[in-house]
């Protein structure tokens, strides 16, 4: 179902989204005065309506006071309470109609409360971050907020001068107006509300990889005190981002930015194109390689391959979670194998009562549903072997690019490169509860990961002053 829309509410959350149209493209035009944590902005949505006359809509937007909304240029009647924005507008919409809203709004951006705390918007001691998994986007801005429903987004944001913005994508533009600086923005390739990433902050911004390495491009944004530290902790990363590129297919955006807030975050998250880090995740000895491996790995197996709704959420993090095993894998740690055996050791001393397809709403960040999840990932390389499994995931990632999927459909998907039915494995590692054993793989030889060049223990990090600047273990 690669690209296409469920029907039905989000069964996790179902107040959020509206599956009765979709967006295309979100403008986004802010300004936020860190000091007061006021943000102003208005809102562009090209949508278009789905398969019914559309007479009234919905948009998340948590508790802003509303300026004005227009749809088609019109004004509309609309409500905004509980975190909803609903619309009527002065005409029905037909079936299939292109339309556009626009929506004023400000006031001080705040997390949205969920079963895990405030998501979305945080302020922080000196600027702001975002960290919206799974809800967190109507914290800052109005959107249909679902993960299948996919736009482009353009976002400009202005703020005092002192400032670094970093957000997902390109850097369009960078305009200094007497004490405020406007930074725009442009992530053209579809992605999730909640995968709109944004960091605003006095970063020192350093250059990933040796002088001269080609690849894609990888930029960082730090606080100058940790760049020391930061040059050891992440020298590898452009040694991952080959290996994954080799194992996984290209690198599905135009650029890769990790962001390391000046403040210590619980887990890093990974939003479209960037990675937000706290300083308690740079300590200069790789205390956290796995997870910088885990959220680069985000970037073909979340973001680019999106999940239909969050029942699914297992996709993202197991298939991430194997990757962080792969790595250690490739870089002389222990092999997945060993690891595998140690996350089945851990499983089997916890409760046996998470169903991998399914967790429920309440379980779907248990770290369970994360080692399982790669369990069940190393499972499948076990039975295919090391030829037809590589394959299959790069298959996979090369597909359903930009893209929507399910379970469903992965296991389809896995089955084309099987020699024999694989249908008691995905019965057990993905729809029961109890721990099957622990996968082995063939007795027959299989050939080692793909060498990839290495980056030198201490690459160059040339600084640049203000550069572009923006955001996680398990990890998210």
């Amino acid at each position: 179902m690669s690209g296409q829309q469920t029907a039905a509410p989000d069964p996790y959350f179902p107040a959020n989204g509206d599956s009765r149209y979709r967006v295309h493209r979100y403008e986004l035009t802010l300004d936020y005065r860190p000091g007061p944590n006021r943000l102003a902005g208005t809102a562009r949505l090209s949508a278009i309506a789905g398969r019914a006359p559309l007479t009234e809509f919905q948009l998340n937007l948590a508790e802003f006071k509303i300026g004005r909304v227009l749809v088609n240029g019109r004004s509309p009647h609309y409500t905004h309470r509980g975190g909803k924005l609903r619309v009527r507008p002065a005409k029905p919409l037909p079936a299939g109609a292109a339309f556009t809203v626009e929506v004023h709004w400000a006031g001080n951006p705040k997390p949205v409360r969920s079963p895990w705390g405030g998501l979305g918007w945080e302020e922080l001691t000196d600027g702001a971050l975002v960290a919206s998994q799974p809800v967190g986007a109507p914290s800052w801005y109005p959107c249909n907020d679902r993960p299948s429903d996919k736009a482009s987004y353009q976002i400009s944001i202005t703020t005092p001068s002192a400032y670094t913005v970093v957000a997902g994508g390109r850097l369009l533009t960078r305009t200094a107006k007497a004490s405020t600086t406007t930074w725009v923005y442009e992530q053209s390739a579809p992605t999730s509300s909640y995968l709109v990433g944004l960091s605003i902050g006095r970063y020192q911004t350093v250059l990933l990889g040796a002088p001269g390495l080609e690849g894609v491009p990888q930029a960082a944004h730090l606080p100058a005190h940790l760049l020391s530290q930061f040059s050891r902790d992440f020298a590898r990363q452009p040694a991952m981002m080959q290996l994954f590129e080799e194992l996984f297919g290209p690198y599905p955006f135009g650029e890769y930015t990790v962001v390391v807030a000046d403040e210590e975050l619980d887990v890093p998250v990974e939003a479209q194109g960037l990675s937000l880090f706290g300083a308690n995740h740079v300590d200069g000895v790789r205390g956290s390689e796995r997870l910088i491996a885990h959220e680069l790995a985000h970037q073909w197996f979340g973001n680019s391959v999106s999940i239909a709704d969050w029942r699914h959420i297992w996709l993202n993090e197991g298939l991430a979670k194997y990757a962080e095993w792969l790595w250690s894998e490739h870089a002389g740690g222990r092999t997945a194998q060993e690891l595998a055996a140690g996350a089945h050791r851990q499983l089997a001393s916890m409760p046996l009562d998470l169903r991998l397809s399914d967790p429920g709403r309440k379980l779907m960040f248990d770290d369970r549903l994360y080692e399982r999840g790669g369990l069940a990932v190393h499972a499948i390389r076990c039975a295919l072997g090391d030829v037809a499994f590589f394959r299959m995931l790069r298959d996979w990632a090369t597909v359903h690019r930009n893209g929507v999927v399910t379970t469903a459909a992965f296991t389809a998907h896995v089955t084309r490169y099987a020699a024999q039915p694989l249908d008691e494995l995905f019965s057990a590692w993905l729809h029961e509860t109890p721990l099957p054993p622990l996968p082995t793989p063939a007795a027959t030889a299989q050939p080692p990961l793909p060498e990839v060049p290495r980056v030198p223990a201490r690459p160059g990090y040339p600084p640049r002053n203000g550069g572009s600047a923006g955001l996680g273990g398990s990890s998210a």
